[in-house]
């Protein structure tokens, strides 16, 4: 379901004229706002599997700093693996890399990792130790939250349920309306069709292990 769909599936519900563009109307732009809204939380309440992505940096001898690129900043890693060695990798704070081997100018196979910012496409920087000895595959497997939605023709890859009643509780609580639903009880629907939506989706993952940084 597309970004201007599910905004007219929820001006439906609130008995408005539907759009054909996101800012047709002042109160069709304010719904696209609520919806993105309700599709940020939906995002960050579960590792949905259609947020999930593995993103593969290749290295260069003597180079330590590399892009995750698609990352954006808003992300949460599952795991990172050097490919090529087949061994996990770990997560030090960046004071870390600055005290221990910032002096350090030795180099082999990458096993450490820590974020230093991002780039001017707002996608994440990394640095790696030691500086690589040479070629090595290295895989981040990440959920990657969606940045806004804003031309109507965006592709929702979360469920559209709990956000398109999340929304509509949004617009009613926003307009203020007496009599009909609620807006806590269309937020209980809201709630009540993302756990259901969660209970699916993490049945495909029963056995997962989520690897975590120390």
């Amino acid at each position: 379901m597309t970004h201007l769909q599910v905004i007219n599936q929820v001006l439906r519900r609130l008995r408005e004229t539907e759009v054909t563009a996101v800012g047709e109307s002042d109160y069709s732009t304010l719904v696209s706002d609520l919806v993105n809204d309700a599709k940020k939380f939906v995002e960050q309440s579960h590792d949905w599997t259609g947020l999930r992505q593995t993103i593969t940096v290749s290295t260069t001898a003597s180079d330590y700093q590399y892009v995750l690129p698609g990352s954006g900043v808003d992300f949460k890693l599952l795991n990172a693996i050097n490919q090529t060695s087949d061994t996990l990798m770990h997560y030090r704070p960046a004071t870390y890399f600055d005290r221990v081997y910032m002096t350090s100018s030795s180099e082999g196979v990458p096993i450490d990792f820590t974020y230093r910012g991002a780039d001017s496409s707002q996608n994440t920087n990394i640095e790696i130790y030691p500086s690589p000895d040479g070629v090595y595959s290295l895989e981040f497997k990440a959920v990657v939250r969606t940045a806004d939605y804003s031309d109507g023709t965006e592709v929702f890859v979360v469920p559209t349920q709990p956000i398109i009643y999340m929304a509509l509780a949004l617009s009613a609580r926003e307009r203020g309306e007496q009599g009909g639903t609620s807006a806590a009880e269309l937020l209980a629907l809201a709630d009540t069709y993302l756990a259901d939506a969660i209970a699916l989706d993490a049945s495909k993952y029963v056995d997962e292990f989520v690897w975590k940084t120390v």
